[in-house]
């Protein structure tokens, strides 16, 4: 909660009520959270709006008793609603309520004058048109340098060394041949994941940036071969004298919902892919993903070191700047990483269940060991 309480203080202007639920009431109906709490404890000033269609989940049935869902959302201290297609009906219940007294107009005045506050401090009277002059800056040299940085500074080493004595990273520079291999290798839309040009993302080269592959061969030059398959043959694998392999795997592009998964496995055969090529050459793992998945013991003890790297978007030299030695790693586990699935109907999941496979906090780096003791 910190960050969020300090970005409240330092004038945060508009927040958006997620779909959730806490202690089973929906928190677009949730009066004690949204006003007595943000609004009155944490002095919130500016403007609370609604998800997509938030307010239709305050009935039993979906947006069945629309009245009840304005009435309850509107006096919970939502200010400003997001309605995509019911809008005509949203604004003739609207009124109804508050000439009803349903909702009091002191209500309505309170969301109005957080409305206004906002847009007068944000100028949109003066300038009510996207200022576009800076459109062609997006993307700079700049803006990609700190794109690389955060993602050298976000990604957590969870092994490195099936030996704790002898650490595997970081890797050789000076490889005699390294193999690259996995469906997230060589893919930016998968770097990104969902909200990047699309709502649900998609995989491939879907903007300007640099992969992994791309990466790794920029990092060692032209004198080290680097050999690329997403998934190599055995022919590959026993052929080539080959010093190490970097194996990047992990989910596909997703969204809210889109995402929903009760297994939260490595997609795209991504176990068996890892162990195709760790039965036989010392291998580096990386996880792209937006969230912890099922890492498999038997896999776990093939592999000589493994990488969350979340989702790095365009400038995976950020991570190969990592991997390679010319930066340490700092991320650490915002949350326990489960070693059974089963485990994530736990209540305390989020800040230290039993029996993790990774504690909150935990991260290892080259010189101070795990970030978390």
């Amino acid at each position: 909660m910190a960050p969020y309480v300090d970005c409240i203080a330092k004038g945060v202007s508009t927040i958006m009520v997620s779909h959730s639920s806490w202690n089973g009431n929906k928190l677009h109906g949730h009066h004690f959270l949204l006003t007595e709490i943000l609004k009155e404890k944490q002095g919130f000033k500016g403007l609370l709006i609604s998800d997509w269609e938030g307010i239709d989940e305050l009935c039993p049935h979906y947006g069945s008793d629309y009245r009840h869902c304005i009435s309850t959302a509107i006096n919970a201290g939502i200010d400003m609603v997001m309605v995509p297609f019911k809008y005509e009906i949203f604004i003739e219940e609207l009124m109804s309520l508050v000439q009803s007294g349903e909702i009091p107009i002191a209500r309505i005045d309170d969301a109005v004058e957080r409305i206004l506050r906002v847009k007068f401090a944000a100028k949109l009277f003066e300038f009510p048109l996207t200022d576009k002059s800076l459109v062609d800056v997006v993307g700079c040299k700049l803006h990609r340098d700190l794109a690389r940085e955060a993602v050298r500074k976000s990604m957590v080493l969870l092994k490195n060394g099936k030996d704790t004595s002898k650490p595997f990273l970081p890797l050789n520079k000076n490889a005699k041949r390294i193999l690259v291999a996995g469906t997230h290798a060589d893919d930016i839309g998968y770097q990104c994941g969902g909200w990047t040009g699309t709502k649900y993302g998609s995989s491939g080269r879907i903007t300007i940036g640099t992969s992994i592959l791309d990466a790794v061969k920029e990092t060692v030059g032209n004198e080290v071969e680097v050999i690329y398959e997403q998934c190599p043959s055995a022919d590959t694998i026993e052929r080539y004298e080959i010093s190490f392999a970097v194996v990047v795997v992990g989910e596909g592009s997703y969204a809210e919902c889109g995402g929903d998964n009760s297994e939260l496995v490595i997609p795209f055969n991504g176990d068996g892919i890892i162990n195709i090529v760790a039965d036989k050459i010392p291998t580096l793992v990386i996880l792209i993903s937006g969230r912890p998945l099922l890492l498999e013991q038997c896999v776990l003890e093939k592999i000589d070191a493994l990488v969350a790297a979340w989702l790095p978007g365009t400038e995976a030299q950020g991570i190969t700047d990592v991997i390679f030695g010319d930066h340490d790693f700092k991320g650490q586990l915002p949350m326990t990483w489960f070693r059974r699935v089963e485990q994530l109907d736990q209540t305390d999941v989020g800040v230290g269940s039993s029996d993790p496979l990774f504690s909150l906090g935990y991260g290892l780096t080259y010189d101070k060991g795990n970030l978390h003791d």
